[in-house]
């Protein structure tokens, strides 16, 4: 069983691999014409998701199939997060107002994904993602469809139980601080890694939605 440093050096040494995965997919096979990136980190061949089936927070099914005809930005969290998860989302909604004056049809998404299915409903989820942004969308499920979906990401996350004295409610998750790219066929495309840097990721997603549109 993982324990809170098995995870710890578990997301650096996935870090460190996405890292260099991407690092490749930045320069792209011969010939292929990619836009020039600043922060998003292309993978040399993107990787088809396998089947999932995610709750959304107006209690619809999302879908494989769903997440296509747009790239798409995917964070795991938790509303409970004391940090990392409000200054991504907070960040990411910056890049959003980039990019809303990109057409509904092609604008990049950002999906919040709550690793915390026991205290994260999806009307909780909804209201947390909306207040940082109302183009977010958000999802959850329980933890076996959670965690197959963030493994075909290359994501992990745990949770980690209250410390003794602290009412067991109190736990918090550990997880993954990258985001997943995912390509307008819904494919595993590439990754941001942290800190983030709104303006970059903007420019990014315009300049794919863009090439992409060709």
């Amino acid at each position: 069983m993982f324990n809170r440093t098995t995870l710890i050096v578990l997301i650096a040494a996935l870090a460190a691999g996405l890292g260099l995965w991407a690092a490749r997919g930045h320069f792209g096979p011969a010939g292929e014409k990619r836009p020039e990136l600043q922060t998003v980190r292309l993978f040399d061949h993107p990787r088809e998701l396998p089947a999932f089936a995610l709750r959304q927070s107006d209690g619809t099914q999302l879908i494989t199939g769903e997440l296509k005809g747009h790239w798409t930005l995917v964070f795991l969290g938790f509303t409970h997060c004391p940090d990392v998860c409000p200054t991504t989302l907070a960040e990411l909604a910056q890049a959003q107002k980039r990019w809303e004056p990109l057409p509904d049809a092609r604008r990049p998404r950002v999906l919040f994904v709550s690793v915390d299915p026991e205290r994260d409903t999806p009307m909780k989820i909804g209201g947390y993602a909306h207040a940082f942004h109302r183009d977010t969308l958000a999802a959850t499920a329980d933890l076996p469809a959670l965690e197959s979906f963030a493994k075909s990401l290359s994501l992990v996350f745990m949770k980690v139980p209250a410390p003794e004295g602290v009412p067991a409610d109190q736990y918090t998750v550990d997880h993954s601080a990258a985001i997943a790219v995912l390509d307008p066929h819904g494919r595993m495309a590439g990754v941001i890694q942290p800190p983030l840097q709104p303006k970059a990721i903007a420019e990014d997603m315009a300049a794919l939605t863009q090439a992409s549109s060709k």
